[in-house]
């Protein structure tokens, strides 16, 4: 969520834009983790943490310049995830004002907590059967 003005890293370190994301995938997560990082460091963006437990449940912590919000949510969703409802209006706040703001803001620093879960095998069967079956 949007927490404009948390602070991160002790005394005076201002984080304007840190988003907490969580989202769901039926991609591997060692796959994912892999394609998503060098997504990320593709943008120029940084990957400060990053990992999978034994659910498939991957955890990821990375920061952006924001002037690149737009092409960092297209990641996000051309890589197989499958935001929540809140992490894609949280995103869609950040891009607009974003937009309005730019010549003030472009250089500032996003950090994105993000929390994806894998949908089990079976679940994506069974969601397969339904759509077949409509």
């Amino acid at each position: 969520m949007n927490l404009n003005g948390k602070s991160l890293g002790g005394p005076g370190a201002i984080v304007p834009w840190a988003l907490q994301l969580k989202a769901t995938t039926m991609e591997e997560p060692c796959g994912l983790i892999q394609t998503l990082t060098g997504a990320i460091l593709g943008l120029g963006g940084w990957v400060l943490s990053r990992g999978a437990d034994d659910a498939g449940t991957i955890n990821m912590l990375f920061e952006f310049e924001r002037g690149r919000c737009l092409d960092m949510y297209t990641v996000l969703i051309a890589v197989g995830l499958d935001l929540s409802q809140l992490a894609h209006l949280r995103f869609t706040e950040l891009c607009q004002c974003t937009r309005s703001h730019f010549a003030d803001c472009s250089d500032e620093i996003v950090s994105v907590d993000l929390e994806i879960y894998r949908f089990p095998i079976e679940t994506n069967a069974v969601r397969t059967g339904r759509t077949r079956a409509a």
